[in-house]
């Protein structure tokens, strides 16, 4: 169906994480989760651990329909110090492929320069670091770019993603079997 990439460092919020990858898997969508550092082995901010399919250096040069940065403050600020990784959000955004980014992560797009006039949200203590007007609602998809608020939305960001990026039908699918009314 098509393609997305998850980029993970330690100190991500695992929720986030754990629900785009598992929303956009059971959609379908081939997800790879790609580790920032130098090994797979990528430590969440809550004491989980998790093994990244690949390295980001091995698969930065791929093609992606989108790409989607869970939170966490610390992984957040990993992610952001992540030179690759920023460089691969422009070529993103200049390729006219879909961002999405869900609490403090929606800072790092603003961090790569990649945000043009749209709207976002992202966690509430964040706020000030965007470059815009924040929006205090779960979800906001705005052209190219899908933002999310907290962990407490993870599950709705990532039917949101699915339902934008790749098929309507799939998110519906896929909410119905987890017995969510969250995209109705």
């Amino acid at each position: 169906m098509g393609r997305a990439l998850v980029p993970l460092a330690d100190g991500f919020e695992e929720i986030e994480a754990v629900s785009i990858i598992d929303v956009l898997r059971r959609g379908g969508v081939e997800v790879v989760s790609a580790s920032v550092h130098d090994r797979r082995e990528v430590n969440g901010a809550h004491g989980i651990v998790m093994n990244a399919d690949r390295l980001l250096g091995d698969v930065i040069d791929e093609e992606y329909d989108v790409i989607v940065l869970p939170g966490g403050g610390e992984g957040t600020a990993n992610l952001k110090a992540c030179a690759e990784l920023i460089e691969r959000l422009r070529r993103q955004r200049m390729e006219r492929r879909f961002l999405a980014a869900v609490c403090a992560a929606p800072t790092v797009l603003v961090e790569a320069g990649v945000l043009g006039n749209e709207h976002v949200t992202c966690y509430p203590t964040c706020q000030m670091e965007l470059d815009r007007p924040w929006r205090n609602v779960p979800v906001v998809a705005d052209g190219l770019v899908i933002t999310g608020q907290a962990p407490g939305s993870a599950l709705l960001f990532a039917l949101v993603v699915l339902q934008l990026v790749f098929s309507e039908a799939a998110a519906k699918k896929v909410a119905r079997s987890m017995v969510t009314d969250a995209l109705d």
